[in-house]
């Protein structure tokens, strides 16, 4: 992409804030992050909660904000737009908001797809990164997370895609449920990953009988109490991935966009499924919301 004019982004999630200093050239300059979700800010003191992060950041550039703070609990409820869309649909439905600090804010909103399986799904930021990453040619994504993303591409634009609640339902389990009680000094095992990965893919439909497994196969000592959060994550993951290629062709090329932590875990996963994956580009949010704050004509 040829150069712009310099912006700073943002993806602020339910549980996570980070800003992005961006160059005229689309480099990320500086990140700031931090555990202050959404969910976190008191009293809908967004903008105080903003200028806590980046207010040390030129109040001349424009903002391209993405993530759930366009959701209902976020700063500006925007509807979400329908697939199938590419950048420049998304680019036409921005909300812009001038700030007291002088700043003005770009808030980028979701997408809506009518759903065969579940009659509505919808997102909000895995969209904006899906489309930082297209020019690597894929067609195929998995954004993993507390909602994780299959999602398709043609033409430019989403057409598809369908939400799994793997992250949520392993937080959950590890820490509200008797499957955490026998937990301890948790290691990041492989090989117990990859037991839960291949009990899952043995029974697809199994997933709460299986989830079971985690605490009986502690009873009996045939799986180590620092082991079992590796397991029950690799049940929960392969229950996500053994539904979505059921739904999907296998053999296609998917790319995971992702962190390393956990975008390496669904790596792992996927290819012991005998899946075809590759690990995108982490900062594709930001190319993302470049290529939609320019068909905009923001930056």
């Amino acid at each position: 992409m040829s150069k712009t004019k310099p912006f700073i982004g943002l993806d602020w999630g339910t549980t996570s804030f980070r800003a992005y200093l961006v160059n005229a050239d689309g480099a990320v300059t500086d990140t700031i992050a931090a555990p202050e979700g959404i969910l976190a800010v008191k009293d809908g003191a967004f903008e105080q909660a903003l200028e806590g992060h980046i207010g040390a950041w030129d109040k001349s550039l424009p903002i391209i904000a993405s993530g759930m703070i366009t959701s209902r609990q976020g700063w500006v409820e925007l509807p979400y737009v329908d697939c199938p869309v590419g950048p420049d649909d998304l680019a036409k439905s921005i909300h812009t908001k001038s700030l007291s600090s002088g700043r003005n804010i770009n808030f980028l909103t979701g997408l809506h797809l009518k759903s065969q399986s579940l009659g509505h799904d919808v997102m909000r930021s895995e969209e904006t990164q899906v489309f930082g990453a297209m020019d690597s040619g894929a067609k195929h994504f998995v954004t993993p997370g507390t909602h994780s993303k299959w999602i398709d591409v043609e033409d430019g634009k989403i057409t598809n895609f369908a939400t799994y609640v793997t992250g949520e339902t392993f937080a959950v389990m590890k820490a509200h449920s008797i499957l955490g009680r026998l937990m301890a000094n948790d290691v990041d095992d492989d090989h117990a990953f990859l037991q839960g990965i291949d009990r899952a893919f043995a029974d697809p439909a199994g997933l709460l009988h299986n989830l079971f497994s985690a605490r009986s196969l502690a009873l009996y000592n045939e799986l180590a109490a620092d082991k079992i959060s590796a397991y029950l994550s690799g049940v929960i993951i392969g229950a996500e991935i053994a539904h979505a290629v059921s739904m999907r062709d296998s053999t296609q090329i998917y790319q995971v966009l992702a962190s390393p932590g956990i975008g390496g875990k669904y790596i792992t996963a996927m290819k012991h499924a005998g899946l075809r994956v590759s690990m995108g580009d982490s900062l594709a949010i930001v190319k993302g919301e470049r290529a939609v704050a320019k068909a905009a004509g923001l930056i």
